[in-house]
């Protein structure tokens, strides 16, 4: 396969300031653990609502734990989704040039700055009640079940995203996961898009090393 030249050249160190205002820079910085404990304990908590309070929710335990699994699998193609068309949109014009480095391009310059391998905890917390306005409207009380399956699946893109950048390549089952992703950045930006999961790569014909 003909190797295709990375639009940004990775460095293997340092860091890259992105706003001038110190506040702001902090808070476009976390470590996964932060966002990973808040969204885990705002699943927990409608999960809680959806398995206790059953009656007002109307769904059956075994129901729940299907719109769970639907929401995670859900994620992973959101993830896919983003990672290709918004992550990597082709910078047409000045603003998007800028939108892209801010949101990812920053991120493929320097890949192994741990503090930008997951969205602020303010973002995500706010993203998580989008997605349940959202949800809600679309599907009513199935979102306690769909929702905790979704956050879910967003901690483990970031928990893997974070062991393939922060660590080298282990010895289990994440050493796939490890590999795929560096062809992503160190080889072909241009395919292998998927972290958590490589599905919706062979969905899609991106799977290409």
């Amino acid at each position: 396969m003909e190797l295709k030249e990375n639009t940004i050249k990775p460095k293997h160190q340092g860091t890259k300031q992105l706003f001038d205002n110190p506040i702001l820079e902090k808070l476009s910085r976390t470590h996964i653990s932060v966002p990973i404990t808040i969204l885990t304990s705002i699943a927990a908590f409608l999960l809680y609502v959806a398995f206790v309070y059953t009656d007002y929710v109307q769904l059956s335990a075994g129901y729940v734990v299907a719109l769970f699994v639907s929401g995670f699998l859900g994620f992973t193609l959101v993830e896919y989704l983003v990672h290709r068309y918004v992550f990597h949109m082709k910078p047409t014009n000045e603003w998007k040039r800028k939108m892209q480095y801010a949101l990812h391009g920053v991120h493929h310059e320097f890949p192994k700055d741990k503090d930008r391998l997951a969205m602020p905890p303010l973002l995500s917390m706010a993203l998580a009640g989008v997605f349940f306005i959202i949800f809600r409207a679309l599907i009513g009380t199935k979102v306690f079940g769909f929702l905790p399956g979704f956050i879910m699946g967003y901690c483990a893109y970031i928990f893997v995203h974070f062991i393939v950048h922060a660590y080298q390549p282990p010895k289990n089952l994440f050493k796939h996961l490890w590999l795929n992703h560096a062809v992503h950045h160190y080889k072909d930006t241009t395919n292998v898009f998927g972290v958590s999961s490589p599905l919706w790569d062979y969905v899609f014909g991106t799977m290409k090393k």
